[in-house]
């Protein structure tokens, strides 16, 4: 099984990375941001109370995450493999992600970590903002969200390498130039599976 977490701060690419990367190798999707944005569409008490996180470009709490990342997992026994898309996004996080993981006979295969400079990552979130309309992806919000990625996910990069699963890839170019250098990436894992 062919685990990846596709990694990066916001705006470095792994939305789009991430369905190049499905379509190559048919491996299943998970993007929390994606979970939590159709949770807060769907309203109730903890579509109110993921809201106020992110309009506020804070994280949600872990342990919200953490549920739904099982949930998503109990599904997909059979899968050829599954791509992380937004977690984990702290060493806690990590360190549970890990937990339930092995409780189902799974392992992360490797990290792999869009690097781009914050300047190309404003410029890519505010227009994405004007073409989107999401309401995190203005000045205020953007740069709160640079700073919680810088504090408190970027420490996740040292977890994996640690772990032995970790790739970096350089996240700026065209679409086509930062996939093969994924494609690579992951090649080379396998091969030493």
């Amino acid at each position: 099984m062919l685990n990846i977490i596709i990694f990066g701060a916001p705006g470095s690419g792994k939305g789009t990375q991430s369905e190049l990367i499905k379509k190559t190798f048919g491996l299943d999707y998970i993007s929390t941001g994606v979970t939590l944005r159709e949770t807060i569409r769907e309203g109730g008490d903890l579509g109110k109370i993921t809201k106020a996180y992110i309009d506020r470009g804070k994280l949600v709490p872990d342990e919200i995450i953490i549920q739904l990342v099982a949930d998503f997992l109990d599904g997909k026994q059979d899968s050829k493999g599954i791509i992380f898309d937004g977690f984990p996004r702290t060493i806690p996080q990590a360190i549970a992600l890990k937990e339930i993981m092995n409780e189902r006979g799974m392992d992360i295969s490797l990290l792999i970590d869009l690097q781009v400079n914050d300047d190309e990552l404003i410029r890519r979130l505010l227009e994405r903002g004007k073409i989107s309309g999401r309401s995190d992806d203005h000045p205020e919000t953007i740069r709160a969200r640079l700073d919680v990625y810088h504090t408190q996910t970027a420490p996740l990069v040292t977890f994996y390498i640690c772990e032995g699963k970790y790739a970096s890839i350089k996240g700026c170019g065209t679409v086509d130039e930062i996939f093969r250098q994924i494609v690579d990436a992951i090649e080379s894992r396998i091969a030493k599976s």
